[in-house]
Formats: structure tokens, sequence, C-alpha cells
């Protein structure tokens, strides 16, 4: 239907209206016509068209009644948006018998969130015939002394419809002493009147019977009838009087029962029982202001017999008959106006209705939260309305032509704040003012704005080498101030490299409890710290996340045994030596240097000879494996002597290894000191042991010269300092900066059996690379081996706790020096 339109049938009829509105949401007013009774799913208008939403929007829209009163007479179709009555509609018990019945309702459409307003205008039908409030109705008329032309009231019919419906016309049936007059009143109602043509004569007839019909104008017209009896009386020829034919009274509303409020006075020239007089209420007064309005029908006094409601009704008039008591009776007549005024009597009603049931957190300043209506069945300055909001909240109240809506004023924190209550304070500005407050219960629903943290800053985890794989190594946990999917963590290893392979190849995490297992099982020897990095991150949109550093401690095991460095052996660990037939007590025949790849007590190294009870003439030194003579030789012994040597280390349980020392006594040993050449050639280590030896020597060379060129540089860019001042090697505090920035060192230490010698140039404090050398302590021949530093020296001290099962304790018979160059 074109909103510019208009459309009339007889069965509903639409006229409707658009206004706009610049505010802060869209504002609208429509106006439709429809007829009352009307079969559901009768159409009232297109709202999605006349609101100018197109067809293709109307789904998204949402479009909804939001006046909960009258959603059961209407819908809106959400396919279409067309408006459709929903049930039966029947304007008499809406409206009553006002002349106008408009229904106010909302409309909320959504995606934007949009109000618009509503009327309806229910349209009567002829569907209720003129009914009298007594079916037969009788009046006595004193004959001789009425005259022709005299008339009677004659109680008037009541239509529950208006307008044309409503009662149009009275009609008399065919009589030659009466006639029907028909007065038609201020507010339109008909009053009919019966007319005396002739002069009655009761001796020639003392009744008459005539029929009142009063019928609407409806399209077809509807009837009713009342029979009324005329009994011809003698003659009382005075009627009562009142002082006045109109009063005009004001009342407040609400008046206490049993409240006079105006004394009737009728006057009765009569004498005897011709004057008394009997008041009451003729057929012109509605049967709601007798309700309300109660007549002494002996003093004529008019009170309050119900409560009157400005609201409802705030105009009554009641038409009064003063009846005397002759033979026959005879009345008058009287008018009272009662003017209703208003106080306030009603506090204001508040409603709210929601757009939404959870306001997000991050929800902009301004956002519409939801509508709140309020209303006041007063006038005037009674009904006018002031509308608060409770403190300290993030949320205001803006309006605009008596509409409200309650918007976010401040940032939402479903962290700090999850659920709001809100209370509205509604009073009016009557006096005493009235006031009604309602709460308000607003839930905040979560986004993720909150990042996982774990609970610690950083985790440490020991295992000991050759565990299988699968083992538990420690738990890491996060927490999430965030609820919901927001809340759901996802564990997993931020991926790295360890000597080349992938830190996954490692250890594993198990993504939802955050466990740590290994992936397979570990060598002490070859890697002693895994730094790996654990990220956590939340299922929420977008995601968030957070990381923790996990130090995994490889504690070493006893699982290797000693191996021999020194003398030369063969494969079967048989060692040859000679010495003199000479040879006194003390005399040095050997000295046998192991190794353990262990460490700490592990790689504790313990000497002992097998067998000492057969091999008295020897004995072996427990911490630094040389084999001496413990007296002279004889002649009356063997030429060989065998010694068993027990090479073990202190772990638990402790490793061993056997060596055999075949010594020839002969007359004369001639000791050959080996070369260089042939130290490098008969030297048992691998050759790419001396090879790395060998570059690591000359790269440290290489690095320390180039370090004391740039030092002299330095020094000799120095113009405010003189030659003596600025050279590095010869002191001064200048040149202690500079050697406090780069400190070459070497050390020669013992440690059990090895003897190492490290040579450093780092800056002071730092652990930088470190070289150590293994010396044997026989002058003959040197071995040698490197070893690489640990490469986090801040865990050091964590890492020494976990293995202090004596990595820090020299052996005493060991000498230790330190050189430093």
């Amino acid at each position: 239907m074109d909103i510019r339109g208009f459309c009339q049938c007889w069965k509903w009829q639409v006229v409707c209206s658009f206004l706009l509105c610049s505010w802060g949401w869209v504002s609208g007013q429509l106006r439709y016509s429809i007829v009352e009774e009307s079969e559901p799913g009768t159409l009232v208008g297109n709202v999605a068209q006349d609101l100018g939403i197109r067809r293709a929007e109307i789904s998204q829209r949402r479009i909804h009644l939001r006046s909960e009163k009258y959603q059961k007479y209407f819908s809106v179709n959400p396919a279409n948006g067309g408006l459709v009555v929903k049930d039966r509609i029947d304007r008499e018990s809406l409206c009553g018998s006002s002349p106008s019945c408009l229904l106010q309702i909302e409309v909320v459409a959504e995606n934007p969130v949009e109000l618009y307003s509503l009327e309806i205008e229910i349209l009567d039908i002829n569907d209720n015939s003129p009914t009298f409030s007594s079916n037969d109705h009788i009046i006595e008329i004193t004959e001789l002394l009425t005259s022709p032309g005299a008339w009677f009231a004659l109680e008037i019919a009541e239509d529950l419809d208006i307008g044309v419906n409503g009662v149009s016309q009275y009609t008399l049936n065919t009589n030659p002493y009466f006639s029907l007059s028909v007065k038609s009143r201020k507010d339109g109602t008909l009053i009919p009147q019966l007319i005396l043509e002739k002069v009655l004569d009761r001796e020639e007839k003392q009744e008459h019977n005539l029929i009142l019909t009063a019928i609407d104008g409806g399209e077809p017209a509807r009837s009713g009838t009342c029979r009324i009896t005329i009994v011809v009386l003698d003659i009382n020829d005075n009627p009562p009087v009142f002082n006045q034919s109109v009063y005009k009274i004001s009342i407040r509303e609400n008046l206490p029962l049993r409240t006079v409020i105006l004394t009737l006075n009728a006057t009765d020239q009569d004498d005897g029982a011709n004057a008394e007089i009997d008041y009451s209420y003729d057929g012109h007064t509605s049967k709601s202001a007798r309700q309300l309005f109660a007549l002494n029908e002996n003093t004529g006094e008019i009170y309050m017999d119900g409560l009157v409601d400005y609201e409802e009704q705030s105009f009554y008039e009641l038409s009064i008959k003063a009846l005397d008591k002759g033979f026959p009776k005879l009345q008058g007549k009287c008018i009272v106006q009662v003017e209703i005024e208003d106080i306030n009597d009603n506090p204001p009603e508040i409603t709210f209705s929601s757009v939404t049931n959870n306001i997000p957190e991050n929800a902009p300043s301004g956002a519409v939260v939801g509508f709140i209506n309020v209303k006041d069945e007063d006038s005037g300055k009674n009904g006018e309305i002031k509308l608060d909001l409770s403190p300290n909240v993030p949320f205001r109240i803006r309006s605009h032509q008596n509409r409200y809506a309650l918007v976010t004023d401040g940032n939402l924190d479903r962290e700090e704040t999850p659920q709001y209550t809100i209370e509205l304070t509604a009073g009016d500005l009557g006096s005493p003012p009235l006031y009604s407050k309602t709460s308000v219960t607003l839930s905040v629903s979560d986004i993720n704005d909150n990042a996982p943290l774990f609970t610690q800053s950083t985790y440490n985890a020991f295992i000991k080498e050759n565990t299988d794989p699968g083992t538990l190594l420690c738990t890491v946990s996060a927490t999430d101030l965030d609820e919901g999917v927001n809340s759901d963590l996802v564990y997993s290893i931020v991926e790295s490299q360890i000597d080349g392979s992938s830190v996954s190849s490692y250890v594993y995490i198990h993504s939802s409890d955050g466990n740590i297992y290994a992936q397979r099982s570990f060598d002490y020897e070859q890697i002693q710290v895994l730094h790996i990095t654990i990220k956590v991150e939340d299922s929420g949109s977008p995601h968030l996340s957070s990381t923790v550093p996990v130090f995994i401690f490889i504690l070493d095991t006893n699982d290797n045994p000693p191996s021999l460095l020194y003398p030369e052996h063969s494969e079967d660990l048989i060692v040859q030596e000679k010495i003199p037939k000479s040879t006194s007590a003390g005399y040095l025949v050997t000295k046998l240097s192991a190794v353990d790849l262990d460490s700490g007590h592990n790689a504790w190294l313990v000497f002992t000879l097998v067998d000492p009870i057969n091999y008295s003439s020897f004995q072996v030194s427990k911490h630094t494996g040389e084999v001496r003579t413990v007296r002279g030789l004889q002649e009356s012994e063997n030429m060989e002597q065998q010694l068993v040597i027990s090479i073990s280390d202190q772990g638990n349980p402790p490793l061993s290894t056997t060596v055999t020392v075949l010594v020839s006594i002969a007359d004369e040993v001639i000791v050959e000191r080996p070369k260089s050449g042939d130290f490098l050639t008969n030297s048992k280590p691998p050759s790419d042991m001396t090879l790395y030896l060998i570059i690591s020597l000359v790269a440290i060379s290489l690095v320390s010269l180039v370090t004391f060129m740039i030092l002299l540089v330095r020094c000799l860019r120095k113009d405010t300092y003189d030659y003596s001042s600025s050279c590095c090697f010869l002191g001064g505090s200048q040149s202690k900066a500079y050697t406090d920035q780069y400190q070459p060192a070497l050390y020669l230490n013992t440690d059990g059996t090895l003897k190492y010698m490290e040579v450093r140039m780092v800056p002071p404090g730092s652990q930088g690379q470190s070289y150590q050398t293994n010396l044997p302590p026989a002058p003959e021949l040197q071995d040698f081996s490197i070893v690489q530093p640990l490469q986090y020296p801040q865990l050091q001290d964590v890492y020494q706790e976990a293995s202090s099962e004596g990595d820090s304790l020299n052996d005493p018979n060991n000498v230790s020096h330190n050189v430093k160059v």
C-alpha cells in the first residue's frame, strides 16, 4: 500500500502518515484504521513498505511489536512486514463508549535499532442493538387537568456502538392521544418525549398501551423496544418544582464514600399527600452514574457511593425527578452537572524493554541498551514526569519528546563488573509528588581482551639421562581472566632448533593440560640443558597468547666406564713397560691416565691393584694412577711381572675397567724422549680431536692478536693522555678500563687424574668460549681433549645444585696452578 494513499472497503480501511525525526534513533508515526470484529489474518497495513524498508531487508530488520498490551490482537509478518489481525477485536471492550478508539503501538526494527510509533484506529461496526434499561415503563397522567401539549419523559435507549451505529431515531406506534417528540442533547444524545395530543378521560379509557422503538443508524439497522403503559389518574394539579433547573458542581476525584456533594430542594404547592415528594433518577441518567452517585429519595441528598476517577471520566450529568404522592402523582425535573477535578493519585508507570539480553564489554559509548516507557495517567503538572538513574553506573538516559532510551556512558569491563543492577526512578510534578521505581538487570558479555598468563615466570625441569621416551618432565599452567571459549587454553612449543634438530623431536606438550613429555632418551654427555619456549593461546577471536621459558636440565648417570688414555696399550688393554734390574724403592714404573665421560662422582677415578699379595713388589697410587716399586728387585724374582690394575669410578653402581701392565725386568733400560712429531704420530686419542685442538689454539692466538691491536689503536687515539698513560700495557686507570673489558686468561687446574688448561679472551663476568686441555703428569707424552663449555652461564647455580654430588670437589692429592697472561 502506498503510504500516501487511502484505501477503504467494507472490511477494513487504512490511513497512515509517516513523520521522521532527526534524533539519535529513527522515530516515526504511522496510522492505520481497521473495523472491529475483523477476521484473524486480516491485513491492517504493510509496516515495512510504509516505513520505506526494502523487501530484501525485511527479514534482517526483524520488525516486531514492542507493546505487549496489544500483541494479543496484532502481529507483524516477519516475511513481508505486514501488520495483520491476530485475534478478535471488540471495540466496546477496548474503548467503551468513547467516540474515538486509538491504540498506541510501538514497532521496533533492528539492525540498526529504530523505533516507530503506530496508531491503529478501531472503527465501529453495528454489532449491538439499542436496549432499554426496562422493558416496561408506566406513566400516570391525571385526567382533565393535563392539557394537550404536555410532555412526559421517556427512558432513553443505550447502544454500545457509537456514531452512526448508535441510536439515531425513536418511533411510537400510532395512537390518537399521544405523539413522540425527540430532542438532541448537547452531547448528541437523543431524548424521546411523549406528547399528549388530546385530553384524557379516565371514564372513557383508563389505560393506554404504547410501543417505543429505538433504531440505530447502522447498515443494516438494529432496533430495541420498550412497552409504555399510560395510566389515567384522577386530579393532582400541582407538580413539584426544583429551585434550579440545572445544578453545576465540581468535585475532586477519589472523594471518600458517603460524602454528600449536593442537597436538592423541590417544593409542591399542594397539601397533604399530594405535597410529599420522593426524589429519584429518571431514565436519562446512565447506569454508571447511578452506581457512583447515590440519591436519598426522602431528603434529596446526593452522596458518593463509589470512587470517581478523573482518568476514566471527567464529566457526569444526572437527570433527577421529584415525584409527589398525590393522585395522580406529579413530577418535577432538574439536571445536575458534575465536573471531576484531577488530583495526583497515579504514580508514573515505568516499562523497560531491552534491545539485547547481553551487552558486549566493548560496546561504544552511546550504544542503545533498551527503551524506557514512562506513563502517568494524571493530567497537567500531575502528569509531567522526571526520570532519574541510579548513580555510579556507566549508563545514562537519553530523552526526546517524552521518549527515553538507556545508553552506555563509559567503558564496560566484564572482568571487573559482569552484571549491573540499575534502578530507574520516575517522579511526577504533582503536589505531593508520586514516585515509582523499577530495577533493570543488565549482563555484560565477554570479549577476548585478556591474554592468558603463566603462573610462573620460568619453569625448571630435571630428568636423568637415558630415561625412557614419554616421561613427564614438568607441567606448565596458565590462567585467563576471560570466560567461555575466550578462556579455553591451548599449549604448544615455539618451534626452534637444537643442535640442528627441531625442538619437537626432543619434547612434546599436551595441548590441553600443559604436561611436557620427553620425546627421546637424553644423553648427558651430548647435551646438558634444553632451553624451550612454551606458548599458550586462548580460543577467542582474535587469539591472544603469551610465552614462558622452560629449562630442562639433564642429570648425569653412571653410564660410561673409565677409558685408558695413557700409556699406549693394545685393544685388550695390555701395557708393556720395562724397568732396570737395579730399580730401588719408589721407582716410577708407569703412570696410568684415564678419563670417564661422566661427571661429578661418576667421573672420579680410583686405581687399585688386583691381587696385591702376589705382586708385593709394586703398588698403585689410588688417585694418581702411578705404578711404583715398593722395594728393590731381587735376583730371585721373575724377569716378567704381570700387574692387573682396576680403574673404577665412584658412581652408583660403580663401573670399572681392568688394565694389564706387563713389567719386564732388564739389566739396563734406555729412556727415549719422544719428539713432537712422535707425539703427534703415537698419540692414542683420535686424530680429529688433535685437529680440533690445533684449530682452537690458532683461533685463540688470532683473537688475542686482534684484541691487542684494537686496544692499542684505541689507546693511541686518546689525545688527552701521553704515551705512558695511553699505553694499555703500562697500567693506569685508562689502561685498567680497557683490560677490564677484554682479559685474556690461561688456567691450569687439576681435577682427579686429569689436568686442565683453559685459555679465555672474554669480557669480565661473561662465559664466552673456553677450551680445556687435559695433560697427563708424565713429561714424556701429552694427551689433549677439547670440552665445550656450559651454554647457559646464568643457570649454572641451578645446574650445580641439581648435580651437587661432588662436582665442585677436587682431589686433595692433585696440585692446582692458576696462571693469567
